[in-house]
């Protein structure tokens, strides 16, 4: 019986094999031109699960892409562990930013990665962190080290906003029933710096479109008397901010959770360099809320981006018109106690309230979900600690992620159970952005780890 460091040392070839064929596939769910890819995805999935060994894989048809569940009941009387990842992808544009064609992936060295990182669409979020996983179940099986109950639920519309996996969860609770679930699509602090993500922020996502005259318009017959949406639009969104970059949208701060100066003061013992996180962005000087650290503004306090805008003439040369519509696409990452619903209301509201006479405004919400935080003193934390620990030779630092994974709150409003977030990605694996990459150590290194979460969780459960 190998342990798993022999194991993975002894399949790392094909271990990173398999993740290159999986990550050739374009399973591109917010484009429908990528349908027939991302269905393929999910078959090719469901499989590595069987050849995993699991004893029951099943594809299931949802209203968009389906969702593959899985399991291996061992014994029904020890605890169940539920994973939850995804297999869709992000747009990879603008694909002239890309070193090597996203869907082509290519192992290279960089100076972060010397043993080379996987560059590839979906390399980090979420199919090589979702893939480690499998490998990590393979390993328990082939080696009969699999000491609880283990599912698998793997979706693909986790970045359209996971659309049909609320449904799914409600009309699948026995099936979906469990003791702890483990996911593995955040991040750590460093290689050397282990970290398990203990809270996540919340997103509402919406679309706005200013309209103006009923055709575009000759810029030097009209330009002056009749409304620009395209200027009315920028005015609008520049007014969401103020000279402290506070969001002036009137009751978007009422729940916001305010961290006591302690809790404060745990967050900055987390190493952080301000002088290397601007260089690896290539910035001068970083920007946000007043009164808050770098660290502080992307994960304990609320944002609010334009992700997109558009609207006119965008293509060569010159075109003098005004334009008669404009668009942007606004997203709002929300900390715990902020109801994204309300806020997407309270933005509808206001944004409407704000626009200038000669243009009407609509704003179409698009996606959100709540914010989430895990007790640090739960057994699932511990155990996670505990696998850490042995394969890093330190504790990790808990830590709060900037991002959002809508659905960990509803899991636990439906499955009543607590969620696990053990990342093994960096915050320079680019990932939502060209030249995505996850470290070929990383990848490894989530594998070794993930078994000794299953043991922990099952020692500490008796």
């Amino acid at each position: 019986m190998k342990n798993i460091k022999s194991y993975v040392q002894e399949n790392k070839q094909r271990f990173l094999d398999e993740l290159i064929e999986l990550l050739k596939i374009p399973s591109i769910s917010a484009d429908s031109a990528y349908k027939e890819h991302t269905v393929k995805t999910a078959d090719v999935v469901a499989k590595s699960l069987t050849d995993a060994g699991c004893d029951v894989v099943e594809i299931c048809k949802t209203e968009g892409y389906p969702i593959i569940y899985a399991h291996k009941i061992i014994d029904k009387n020890l605890p169940t562990v539920l994973v939850y990842g995804h297999y869709d992808v992000q747009p990879p544009d603008p694909l002239n930013l890309w070193t090597s064609p996203p869907f082509e992936p290519v192992i290279k060295t960089t100076k972060l990665h010397p043993e080379g990182a996987i560059f590839a669409r979906g390399a980090c979020d979420d199919k090589g962190q979702m893939y480690m996983h499998v490998k990590a179940l393979e390993f328990m099986t082939t080696q009969n080290q699999l000491p609880c109950n283990v599912k698998f639920m793997i979706e693909g519309e986790e970045e359209v906003g996971s659309v049909n996996l609320a449904k799914f969860v409600k009309q699948n609770q026995d099936k979906l029933s469990n003791d702890v679930i483990l996911i593995s699509d955040t991040g750590m602090i460093a290689k050397d710096v282990p970290s398990i993500t203990t809270g996540l922020r919340g997103l509402s996502y919406v679309e706005v479109e200013v309209t103006g005259p009923n055709r575009d318009l000759h810029s030097g017959l009209y330009g002056g008397a009749v409304a620009n949406p395209i200027n009315v639009l920028t005015k609008m969104i520049a007014s969401l901010h103020d000279e402290n970059n506070h969001i002036t949208i009137p009751g978007f701060y009422d729940n916001v959770e305010e961290l006591s100066k302690e809790e404060r003061a745990q967050m900055a013992k987390a190493p952080f360099s301000l002088e290397n996180y601007k260089e690896a962005l290539d910035i001068d000087s970083v920007y946000g809320e007043a009164g808050y650290t770098t660290n502080e503004r992307n994960s304990i306090r609320p944002t609010l981006d334009v992700n997109g805008i558009w609207g006119g003439y965008t293509g060569e040369g010159a075109k003098t018109v005004i334009a008669s519509q404009a668009f942007a696409k606004i997203s709002m990452r929300l900390v715990p106690n902020q109801d994204w619903e309300n806020i997407t209301a309270l933005f509808k509201k206001h944004f409407e309230s704000i626009a200038s006479k000669g243009v009407t405004v609509k704003v179409t919400p698009h996606h959100g979900g709540q914010g989430y935080v895990t007790p640090i003193d739960s057994i699932g934390y511990k155990a996670a600690s505990k696998a850490y620990e042995e394969t890093f030779g330190k504790t990790p630092i808990p830590q709060r992620s900037g991002g959002s994974i809508p659905i960990v709150a509803l899991f636990e409003q439906e499955l009543k159970s607590k969620t696990i977030l053990m990342g093994f990605g960096l915050d320079s694996d680019a990932i939502h952005s060209p030249n995505e990459h996850f470290g070929v150590w990383n990848y490894l290194k989530g594998i070794e780890t993930i078994p000794g979460f299953y043991k922990h969780f099952t020692e500490l459960s008796k």
